[in-house]
């Protein structure tokens, strides 16, 4: 039975590997200071829905953070359920005193957005793992192909495992450097990849013992996300390619579902650095998966220090930047 007066309320964290590794417990606990599930109630009170939330504390303010989108627990929820769910979903921060819910990871690409939120169009590139290795490789642009078939007879090298996150966060850093974003303190990545435990795994691409690229996966059954990544300003010509197709074959032998990109902006502007980067992902075989970011203001007052503190920091968070392209969605 579908009804359009969804109730959410918290449930007990019962995380399977079907599931994101983003909803799981050690996660959550590990990137907020507080964390649980919220269940989406029809009227006749059957669980329909969850939705995994941290909330994350600076100074006096307390902002929700979600961690995936809606996770449906039998079928999916109709457009409207969703909404209801999630206008429940405000109502319920609200009710505990919380500040401004602020956009989501970039893995959580919602179908909808609750009434009177601030949201903008957004995506990710994914690859279905269930598809033959011959069907991934021949998904996979020519030219890019060749770039691997390079990389690997001039003697790139792949590698698996965390001993050299140190080495891995100064290419993370200075990738991020260069397009003049922040990332966060080596002990902030320490306790990320921690929070994952066996469900993280680091993979870094090596030409003649220097590290050409990196990336830390977050899998489970479910998907594998590629959160963080670096690359040297003049890597060996196919080493990320290279990298990431290893890592589609190690994941697809672990049995996961899909392989995604973990998130992309929509109609980037022709001649950008985010249109580059949709390019790479499109032509590795990556499918555009639109959605929505958002977020809500719940105390008006004290949001205004969230969205003063960002834009001052950052010039605005992705809500701010990708906002302007609603109409044109």
């Amino acid at each position: 039975m579908k009804s359009n007066n969804m109730k959410a309320k918290p449930i007990e964290i019962k995380w399977h590997s079907g599931l994101s590794i983003f909803a799981c417990e050690s996660f959550l606990k590990a990137v907020g200071d507080e964390y649980g599930w919220l269940g989406g109630f029809d009227e006749a009170d059957n669980l329909r829905c969850i939705l995994p939330f941290t909330i994350v504390r600076k100074g006096i303010l307390k902002m929700p953070r979600f961690r995936t989108e809606t996770i449906f627990v039998e079928e999916e929820l109709a457009m409207e359920e969703e909404k209801s769910f999630l206008n429940s979903v405000i109502e319920y921060f609200r009710s505990i005193k919380t500040d401004i819910i602020i956009p989501a990871s970039n893995n959580a690409i919602f179908r909808t957005y609750p009434d009177g939120a601030d949201a903008a169009p957004y995506g990710s590139y994914v690859i279905d793992l269930s598809e033959k290795e011959e069907i991934l490789w021949r998904n996979i642009q020519r030219i890019q192909r060749q770039n691997i078939n390079k990389a690997q007879k001039k003697g790139v090298s792949i590698s698996i495992g965390t001993e050299r996150l140190d080495e891995a966060y100064k290419l993370i850093r200075d990738t991020f450097k260069r397009s003049k974003l922040p990332f966060m303190s080596f002990e902030s990545l320490k306790r990320y990849v921690h929070g994952l435990g066996e469900h993280g795994k680091l993979i870094i691409a090596d030409y003649q013992g220097h590290i050409q690229s990196c990336v830390v996966f977050a899998f489970s059954d479910y998907c594998a996300y590629a959160v963080y990544g670096g690359n040297l300003a003049r890597q060996f010509s196919g080493a990320n390619k290279l990298l990431h197709w290893e890592a589609l074959l190690l994941f697809q032998k672990h049995g996961v579902n899909r392989y995604d990109f973990y998130g992309a902006r929509i109609n980037p502007e022709k001649g950008s650095k985010q249109a580059a980067i949709n390019s790479f992902k499109s032509r590795l075989g990556g499918k555009l998966i639109k959605g929505y970011m958002w977020k809500y203001p719940l105390r008006p007052l004290r949001s205004l220090a969230y969205t003063f503190g960002v834009r001052f920091l950052r010039g605005g968070d992705i809500v701010d930047a990708e906002r302007h392209k609603m109409k044109k969605a």
